[in-house]
Formats: structure tokens, sequence, C-alpha cells
């Protein structure tokens, strides 16, 4: 006591420890989150439009809005599409639910997979302006696989309600946010 007195009278301050200011961290499991989220978004919406190709009428009208269509068969396509789709639901679901949390790195390598395969796609038909698109899409799936494979992996955990509540919930957003405008945008638009 006598120390903290003395301390006063010589105009010392105490020095209270303040709390840290929380503002805006950059961590990189924010970081993976995000780019979950987004590109699990991105990769639905996208292949949702090519599941949708499945009907005769939008695959013969889908050549004049995306030229390499034309160079695909139909089977194909759908097939791409229906691996997107399970790709962006893969990115996002499985970690959010805690439910074989591994499966998000194996559906991010999935879709750096068709990313490369797409981009030599698009290299031997010339399409060279499509190639930094394809890159960029399997560079960041590269990314989520490694983070979420060797960096930040998330650890199984049983179900609980409240995960239960919040997958449904990123299931009915990405049904609502990128499936239903890509659905309408093909239904209606004319080519």
């Amino acid at each position: 006591m006598n120390s903290q007195v003395s301390d006063n009278l010589l105009g010392v301050k105490d020095i209270e420890q303040q709390p840290e200011k929380r503002g805006m961290r950059f961590t990189l499991n924010g970081v993976l989150w995000s780019l979950q989220a987004l590109f699990g978004f991105f990769f639905a919406g996208s292949g949702f439009g090519k599941v949708l190709l499945y009907d005769g009428a939008l695959y013969a009208a889908a050549p004049r809005a995306v030229a390499w269509y034309a160079a695909v068969p139909q089977p194909l396509i759908v097939f791409i599409g229906v691996c997107e789709v399970l790709g962006g639901v893969g990115l996002i679901l499985p970690a959010m639910a805690r439910v074989k949390p591994m499966l998000t790195p194996l559906a991010a390598a999935g879709l750096t997979l068709t990313m490369i395969l797409a981009a030599g796609f698009h290299i031997l038909r010339g399409e060279y302006a499509l190639v930094p698109a394809n890159l960029l899409l399997g560079g960041v799936s590269a990314f989520i696989t490694v983070g979420r494979w060797k960096l930040r992996p998330l650890a199984p955990a049983i179900i609980t309600t409240s995960r239960a509540l919040r997958s449904f919930a990123a299931l009915a957003a990405l049904a609502l946010l990128a499936c239903a405008p890509t659905w309408y945008t093909m239904t209606n638009a004319q080519f």
C-alpha cells in the first residue's frame, strides 16, 4: 500500500488493463467461412443453371447465351451442374452442421478439379477470356481445400438443434438466393 501511495504522490497514474478494442479482425477461420459461403452460393447457383438444361427447350436455346454449351453434350452439362450444386452445398453444410466436416475440403477439392478441367477445355477451344475466371474459382477452391484440410480443420460434433436449424436455414437461403433467381431467369428470359 505504501508503494501505491508513493506512486500516486509522485504523479504516476495507475495503469489499468484496458480491454483490447475489438475492431475488424481478420482470422483465417473467418476468411475461410466467408469464402465458403460466397463460393458455395456461387457454385450452387451456377450449377443449378446447368442442371436446368435437362429441359430440351432450354438446352436448345442455351448456346445463344453461352457459346461453349454447343460443344458439350446435354447429359455432360447436367452432370457438371449436379457436381457444382453438390460442391456448393458441400462447402457450407457439413462445416456448418459439423456432421462429417471433412466433406467440406473434399467438396472444395472436387470444385478445384472441375475448374482445372474447365480451364483446359476453354484453352483447347481458344476461349482464353474464360480461363481467368476458371483459375480464380479453382484457386479459391484450392485455398478452401488446404485451409479446411490442414490449416483450420473443423472437428466433428454431435448435431444440436441450433446447428440443424442453421443448416436448414442455409439450405433455404441457397434455394431462395441462388437457385430460385437462376430458375426464374432461365425459364423466363429470351436468349
